[in-house]
This record gives structure tokens, sequence and C-alpha cells, in this order.
């Protein structure tokens, strides 16, 4: 599957359609980090704010939000943990038990645009032996996790998303038909 080089403004503008009205939601584009900011007393809006402009970034970030409920929405960070590069084999299988969730809809949600989605451990620099049997694993949890979300629905949110990225995309009727392709995985 090709990943077009998809503008990240549309991404912003499409999402802030869905959600800025109904659930005082905006997505931004930001610096070197990714951020959730809850409306406060800098801004009177939630701010889902992704890495560098990158859409990839934007829908790992909006998959999150996705999962959140209403009182993680109100936490920085979704009250999260994050810890750098580097981590632990036991601070790293925290990390994926968290992260199953929300790649498994960035994945669907990459699909439903045409764009290839990448799995992430996000712990280059930890155990190579741990780094690559953790990869094998969390790769089996990320594609359960699909499957279950494609057999029982997904997230409310994310299925209103995932539908106006198929109709934005023209992709209604492609859907699914690279999902599993080994190169995605």
């Amino acid at each position: 599957m090709t990943s077009p080089d998809l503008n990240p403004s549309d991404l912003i503008a499409l999402f802030n359609d869905l959600f800025s009205a109904t659930e005082n939601t905006r997505l931004v584009p930001g610096g070197h980090e990714p951020e959730y900011v809850p409306a406060g007393s800098a801004t009177s809006y939630h701010q889902i704010i992704f890495a560098h402009g990158f859409y990839e970034s934007a829908l790992h970030e909006i998959a999150h939000w996705c999962i959140a409920g209403k009182a993680r929405r109100q936490l920085h960070d979704y009250g999260y943990w994050y810890e750098p590069d580097g981590r632990s084999a036991e601070r790293q299988r925290e990390f994926e038990s968290v992260e199953v969730k929300p790649q498994a809809l960035e994945w669907i949600l990459s699909e439903a645009c045409g764009r290839r989605f990448h799995i992430s451990t996000d712990n280059l620099d930890g155990d190579p032996v741990e780094v690559e049997a953790g990869r094998s694993r969390f790769r089996a949890a990320v594609v359960e996790q699909v499957h279950n979300y494609l057999e029982k629905g997904l997230p409310e949110r994310a299925e209103i998303l995932k539908q106006a990225l198929l109709l934005y995309y023209r992709r209604v009727n492609l859907f699914g038909v690279h999902l599993f392709a080994p190169e995605n995985i």
C-alpha cells in the first residue's frame, strides 16, 4: 500500500469540524513532543498537540484521545506517565500495555486514510534482545486488538473519525484491503 503524502492541515480541519463544538477539543500542531492539554486558564478548549506537524503523530495522539474516558480527558496527558527511550524490560512491558489499544486504533485510522502504519515500541535504546522479543510480542497484541475492534466495534469517537476519513479520502470501498498486509505490520 502506498502512503500518500497527506496534509496535516486537512486532518486538523476535519477533526476540528467534527469535535471542536461537541467535545470542546481541537487538534493542534506542536513542536518536539506530543501532548494533551485539558481546557484551563491558558485555553478554553482541550488541545491534542501532535509533534512536528507529522500526520502519523496526529493520528496516534487522536487514538489516545478516542480511548480516554471523560475523567482522563480532564488530566494533562490523560494522567499517563511517559518514560523516555532506554526503558527497562519491566517498564517497557508497562508502556506496551497502555499502547496496544491506541496503536490498534491508529492502525485502523491510518488504513481509513490510505496511510501505511508502523508499529512502534518506542524503545530503541533498550536491551537489543529484549527490544526484539518485545517487538514481536507487542505486534501480536496490536494485531489481536485490531481484530477485536473490527469484530466488536470502535469507540464512538474513533468510529466517527474513521467514517469521516473514509469519506474525505474516498476510501469507503477500500477500507481493510491493506490492513493486514505484511508490509503494513
